[in-house]
């Protein structure tokens, strides 16, 4: 049992850092890291995949107040960007949950897969945005708004994955992109989590849960998120936009990989 508590508890350290950095949730890191160990401890493989990615909204919920209030300290957040995207971003991540009950376990992993591939790709190409490009009008704004929410939620990343580099494709600069998506994450990982505890009421494939939100795995992971978060946000206000650009490609590319590798496994 302490090797398990081990591997939760590393698993917070780092994605605590990451998510205070890149504006993530951990998502990106805590989904295919409990994939592997929910698989190790032997939970049925009808929920594996599923209950990971409930078990990461539900520990994003305290990372993103921990790192949106470091940003919110620094002035860091762009507000208005934040008014246009809550309530759809909050409406998308909740029947995220739903969507997710009625696929396929392997189906789940592979899109997850492939959509941080893509979004890996991006980041780590020399492409600039065209810089008179400006985030669009009200329907084009909720149409973002609701996609971010949906994809974010049957992903279990936080949005950050997909509300980053939105921002950045509307030539948000990088840090202020990220601020804004931690602040983001915790509408979403609240209502996304919740979605999944819904959905996933009264299922007996795996103790200890509220739903599918795996409550030992969320507790202990939550936990090191919330305390290595804010060393996050101080690391991303001293790395040039370039380089932090570059960091979270490389995060995304060595996950999505990963996940790729082991889908048929």
């Amino acid at each position: 049992m302490l090797d398990v508590f081990f591997a939760y508890a590393m698993l917070g350290v780092f994605a605590g850092i990451m998510a205070g950095m890149l504006g993530i949730g951990g998502g990106v890191i805590i989904v295919p890291a409990l994939i592997f160990i929910f698989d190790w401890q032997g939970f049925s493989p009808d929920v594996i995949v599923i209950s990971a990615v409930a078990t990461s909204l539900g520990t994003i919920i305290f990372t993103s107040v921990s790192a949106a209030w470091a940003q919110i300290k620094r002035g860091a957040v762009d507000w208005v960007i934040f008014r246009r995207w809550v309530l759809l971003v909050v409406v998308g991540s909740f029947f995220s949950g739903f969507i997710a009950q009625q696929m396929q376990p392997l189906v789940l992993k592979m899109a997850i897969a492939l959509f941080l591939l893509l979004v890996s790709l991006i980041m780590l190409s020399k492409w600039v945005p065209n810089p008179s490009r400006q985030m669009p009008g009200a329907f084009g704004t909720s149409v973002l708004g609701l996609l971010s929410g949906v994809v974010s939620g049957l992903a279990g990343i936080g949005g950050g994955n997909i509300m980053v580099p939105l921002m950045v494709f509307f030539n948000v600069a990088m840090q202020r992109a990220a601020a804004t998506a931690s602040a983001l994450g915790f509408p979403l990982a609240t209502v996304g989590a919740f979605g999944y505890v819904v959905s996933g009421w009264g299922s007996q494939k795996l103790e200890w849960s509220l739903g599918y939100v795996y409550l030992p795995a969320m507790l202990t992971i939550a936990t090191f998120t919330v305390l290595m978060a804010p060393i996050g946000v101080a690391l991303a206000h001293r790395m040039p936009a370039p380089v932090l650009k570059r960091c979270f490609g490389a995060v995304l590319l060595i996950v999505s990989a990963r996940m790729l590798i082991t889908a048929n496994m």
